[in-house]
């Protein structure tokens, strides 16, 4: 595959991150933004993929969004999730400098202005955050990027590394994906939630509280946010909202995200049915009530 092939593969199943979605924007029949290429920068192809979607930023101006996995590898096996260990489909995996290049690419072409990226976990969390970081760093340091970056903290990162991506990042984020231990279990049995998923949020309300902004990107403290799957551990709306709620005023989380829970073929969830989309509507309502 070339790197725009292996872009497509690692975006077509990143409408399960719901990051800085802004509702109502203009899409393709596929869920793609509407992006006009540079002549002569890229073949047609990209029309065709999803990787561009349009963003509202937390200061309120849209963007296009590139979100993207770093990897599709991934050793966790999440009940839930189209890239768990051992589900039979083709991986794809970029090497941090080249990710970069291509990004680059499509940001002097206009066809991104933003950068979400996430990653399936290989050989631990810990070894890739470092992959993260090194794409992160790339971006900021050798090619002077200087646009909105969003980037997703691992299970398993450690605080040093928790730090490096807030001194790169406009926003950060965990996905919790349920809302106690005991949910969990039935999502994603390898994760710990405690250790693994809620304590780099704690960490970055320490550094927060401990640090002056102007040792940051743009000398501003980056924003959280998380994720839930909702409906996918039979959880109530009530625990969805009270950990929210705590998130909010324990460790300053912006924006709390809902994923109406839809199986996936070749997943052990596959015969769950989906949840219906006005959940999810009416969680973000509620969200929103309690934050502001």
């Amino acid at each position: 595959m070339d790197a725009l092939d292996t872009l497509i593969e690692l975006s077509s199943q990143m409408e399960l991150e719901h990051a800085e979605e802004a509702r109502g924007s203009s899409t393709s029949p596929n869920g793609a933004a509407q992006t006009g290429s540079k002549p002569g920068c890229f073949t047609p192809k990209e029309q065709r993929a999803a990787f561009v979607h349009p963003a509202q930023l937390p200061n309120g101006a849209q963007i296009k969004l590139l979100k993207t996995l770093l990897s599709s590898a991934c050793e966790r096996d999440c009940y839930y999730c189209p890239f768990r260990a051992g589900r039979d489909f083709r991986r794809a995996t970029f090497k941090p400098g080249e990710f970069a290049e291509l990004f680059m690419k499509l940001n002097q072409a206009k066809m991104a202005e933003g950068i979400f990226l996430s990653s399936g976990i290989a050989a631990g969390g810990a070894n890739t955050q470092n992959k993260i970081l090194d794409t992160a760093e790339i971006l900021r340091k050798r090619f002077g990027y200087r646009g909105y970056m969003h980037l997703k903290i691992m299970p398993g990162a450690e605080k040093g590394q928790v730090e490096r991506a807030m001194q790169l990042a406009d926003r950060v984020s965990v996905n919790l994906e349920a809302p106690n231990t005991e949910r969990l279990a039935k999502l994603a049995p390898h994760k710990i939630f405690l250790e693994e998923l809620l304590q780099p949020l704690k960490w970055v309300e320490e550094i927060r509280r401990t640090q002056p902004a102007y040792k940051f990107w743009n000398g501003r403290h980056p924003s959280t946010v998380t994720q839930f799957v909702a409906g996918g551990a039979d959880e109530s709306d009530l625990e969805l909202l009270t950990t929210t709620n705590w998130l909010m005023k324990n460790v300053r989380l912006t924006r709390a995200y809902y994923s109406a829970f839809f199986p996936i073929r070749d997943t052990p969830l596959e015969n769950k049915a989906a949840v219906n989309p006005l959940r999810e509507h009416r969680l973000y309502q509620a969200s929103f009530l309690l934050r502001d």
